[in-house]
């Protein structure tokens, strides 16, 4: 995949989970491990760091930077993976499709790495 088109997939699919963070934040507070404490603020925080990610890998100039971002806020929501693993853990199903969810980061973040980099 050319680099623009990797970084452009990338701007649009934070773009759109950024929106939806802050338009329905309610869909993403049960994820929080309560270990963090209260949801809303990290719901927000995580919405409103995709979206300055998406701006940031859309423009050529802040391309790379924009790009260890993505690694970052990807990395930043795996304990949100392992909390969805923890609430479906009695429900077979739900588990599976949580589970099944997580090898999918593997290649978000090589693409985030392959933007930081420049490659």
């Amino acid at each position: 995949m050319p680099r623009d088109v990797r970084a452009l997939a990338i701007a649009a699919g934070m773009t759109g989970t950024g929106v939806f963070h802050l338009v329905r934040p309610q869909a993403y507070d049960w994820m929080i491990p309560p270990e963090l404490g209260r949801a809303r603020p990290w719901v927000t925080g995580s919405g409103v760091a995709e979206l300055a990610t998406a701006a940031l890998v859309a423009v050529p100039a802040t391309r790379r930077i924009g790009g260890w971002a993505a690694v970052a806020v990807l990395l930043g929501v795996l304990p949100a993976h392992a909390q969805t693993l923890r609430v479906f853990r009695h429900e077979p199903g739900k588990l599976a499709v949580a589970a099944a969810r997580i090898p999918f980061q593997l290649p978000m973040l090589q693409a985030a790495l392959r933007v930081a980099r420049g490659r």
